[in-house]
């Protein structure tokens, strides 16, 4: 049987076929799920189209319109969600923006209000997406209950031009931690998987991303590929399945080993 038989799954933050929420999703259905994609604003025509291109690997609905940044449209979603599944087995958080002045320019050029759209946006995003869909993941039928997701950076250092977006990953970070102690006697467990750089669409709006490429693969034990993000997805989907139902509030490094290196 395969890992998500019968799982019925939301994958936020999918635009291209390069984005690691793609890859996700596209393994979630080899791996027996139910698919629904959620997107936001400009982004929204772009996930549709690109959600036709996992119409081959099993079943996905319609496209979810869900900006994290509009609390009308949460409760909407949550009722689409409902009507189409029932339940929700898993979610994965795969949103993150900060505004130019958070990126690459220091830490102490960005005015609170881009700081606090990066905050929103990356972080507590996470938190509004858990409220919202707690009785959809409360209600899984899935052996050792419903698993929530969150795409991670390495918060523990401080990463060349990474800048604000290292705090609002370091934040989010802590609030799983804080998550899965408010939600894990629902059966809901909170992980996130920090991955290594990936050469994707978000990856090349970040100042001197090439820094990372050159430096990562040296620093890794097990040497690292920024084009191929398959042990990423393979990891996220060991983690939304039973196999890791006694893991939560854990940071799951999927990055050739370099986070522990000097």
């Amino acid at each position: 049987m395969a890992l998500l038989t019968d799982h019925r799954v939301l994958v936020t933050g999918v635009l291209t076929e390069d984005s690691l929420a793609f890859g996700i999703a596209r393994r979630a259905l080899e791996e027996g799920a139910r698919v629904i994609l959620s997107g936001a604003g400009r982004g929204l025509s772009l996930t549709r189209r690109t959600s036709r291109k996992l119409a081959e690997y099993g079943e996905v609905g319609d496209v979810l319109e869900l900006d994290v940044t509009d609390e009308t449209q949460f409760a909407a979603a949550a009722d689409e969600v409902a009507a189409r599944f029932g339940r929700l087995d898993g979610l994965v958080h795969a949103i993150g923006f900060a505004p130019a002045s958070c990126l690459g320019a220091g830490m102490l050029s960005a005015p609170f209000e881009d700081v606090a759209t990066a905050m929103q946006i990356s972080t507590y995003s996470l938190a509004a997406l858990v409220r919202t869909f707690q009785p959809l993941l409360a209600a899984s039928s899935a052996p050792g209950g419903a698993s929530v997701l969150a795409l991670d950076f390495d918060g523990t250092r401080a990463y060349p031009m990474y800048d604000w977006m290292g705090v609002m990953k370091a934040a989010l970070e802590s609030l799983g931690r804080y998550l899965a102690r408010e939600v894990g006697p629902q059966r809901i467990r909170v992980n996130m998987l920090a991955a290594g750089p990936i050469r994707t669409m978000a990856a090349k709006s970040i100042p001197g991303f090439s820094l990372f490429e050159d430096s990562w693969a040296e620093r890794a034990p097990l040497g690292w590929d920024v084009h191929d993000s398959s042990a990423v997805a393979d990891t996220a989907i060991a983690m939304l399945s039973p196999l890791l139902r006694a893991t939560t509030a854990s940071v799951i490094h999927v990055d050739g080993g370099a986070h522990a290196m000097g």
